[in-house]
């Protein structure tokens, strides 16, 4: 059986897709782009500001689902130049300190939105 996740802590979905969908305690997180969920408008600033809000709108849906980052066992991170690779680690890992989930990273010729980073989560209970 799934469960659509849906909170208004985090952005909307801007196409035919679910913020998140748990499976047989397996949390799927849709790729989090850097909106803020008051505005609906991409966050001012850099990689690190965008990848701030990427890492709370994903932290959002956690909440609403019932699991927290330590859950997390899988990212998918896409980014639009791997320049920026180095700085969305640095605020990445902030919030994986310990036992950090299993990751991939790519960089991608466009995002959605003209955004710098869009970040997939797989989460397990």
């Amino acid at each position: 059986m799934k469960r659509i996740i849906s909170t208004p802590n985090a952005p909307a979905a801007i196409g035919p897709y679910s913020q998140a969908i748990e499976a047989n305690g397996t949390l799927y997180i849709s790729g989090q782009v850097p909106l803020n969920p008051a505005t609906a408008k991409v966050v001012d600033g850099g990689i690190t500001e965008q990848t701030e809000q990427v890492m709370k709108n994903i932290g959002a849906i956690l909440e609403a689902a019932g699991y927290v980052y330590a859950d997390v066992v899988k990212t998918t991170c896409l980014l639009s130049d791997m320049a920026n690779f180095k700085a969305m680690n640095e605020v990445y890992g902030k919030y994986y300190a310990e036992n950090p989930p299993a990751r991939a990273a790519f960089a991608v010729k466009d995002l959605p939105l003209g955004v710098l980073v869009e970040i997939e989560t797989i989460a397990v209970k």
